[in-house]
């Protein structure tokens, strides 16, 4: 199967390289293809999920229902385990470099607690932003999600939206929408987590939005370290520092920033 799917986004990466003449685009298809198959496989202690022809035809409610009948019991266990428990404040960090998703909680004394590390299954495009529709980039920056944004009818799955573009891709003329973290193994300008990843994730954030409150999805290229930062590429570093002191007020005060666009810019606020 994972032959298949190589040979698959292979040929698809030479077909669009030669259309469009672009080496990005070739780069992007090679990245996909070896992600799919060299994943991380996280292993979670709950009942698996049901076969996607049998989730397919589900309606949302049911499918809610199905997810919290299975995960619910032994996802308050776990979430106890780290002083933590469903509807605290939710923040999540993601490095593409590493392939990693955070999810921390904010426990009832007020510190942050980080809850679980996900390898990401899959997303597409290279480090650097995304820019326009159908660059296959996965973006980078300071989104936000509300309840409005939670799809439990997605075809991947669960999915829920992160908010690209934000005010600052639309003050860069950034195009592009729908940007989701999903199930399945597979995505093009999202963040793939598989169908059993994100039923933990899907409840965790649906729990801390329905508390009244919205969830920060910190987007970065890497852990933005000086020393990674001295290696940055060129073309990308500008729009890398300004994500600098968002990731090192978490990363120093585990405080969550105020992350506001002035002039075009990030900016970091107080609370």
């Amino acid at each position: 199967m994972h032959t298949l799917i190589l040979a698959t986004a292979l040929l698809g990466s030479i077909l669009l390289a030669a259309r469009t003449d672009t080496f990005t685009t070739l780069r992007s298809w090679l990245s996909l293809a070896m992600q799919i198959i060299t994943h991380d496989h996280l292993s979670l202690p709950y009942p698996p999920p049901p076969a996607p022809k049998d989730w397919a035809g589900l309606p949302a409610a049911e499918r809610l229902s199905d997810v919290r009948k299975r995960l619910l019991p032994k996802l308050n266990e776990e979430l106890a385990a780290k002083q933590c428990r469903l509807g605290q404040r939710v923040f999540v960090r993601i490095f593409k470099e590493s392939r990693e998703f955070e999810l921390w909680l904010q426990a009832d004394q007020g510190a942050w607690r980080l809850f679980r590390t996900y390898p990401i299954a899959c997303f597409s495009g290279t480090l650097g932003p995304k820019t326009r529709e159908g660059d296959m980039q996965a973006p980078e920056g300071f989104y936000s999600v509300t309840q409005k944004q939670l799809n439990p009818a997605s075809k991947y799955h669960l999915a829920f939206n992160i908010g690209y573009p934000n005010a600052y891709d639309l003050a860069h003329q950034r195009t592009g929408n729908l940007i989701m973290v999903h199930g399945d193994l597979c995505s093009i300008g999202c963040f793939a987590m598989t169908d059993a990843v994100i039923e933990e994730i899907y409840l965790v954030v649906e729990a801390a939005v329905k508390n009244g409150g919205s969830v920060p999805v910190h987007v970065f290229p890497f852990r933005m370290t000086a020393e990674r930062m001295g290696r940055a590429e060129a073309v990308n570093r500008e729009f890398w520092e300004e994500l600098v002191p968002g990731y090192e007020v978490f990363e120093k005060e585990r405080r969550v920033p105020v992350i506001g666009v002035e002039g075009g810019r990030y900016r970091v606020g107080n609370l």
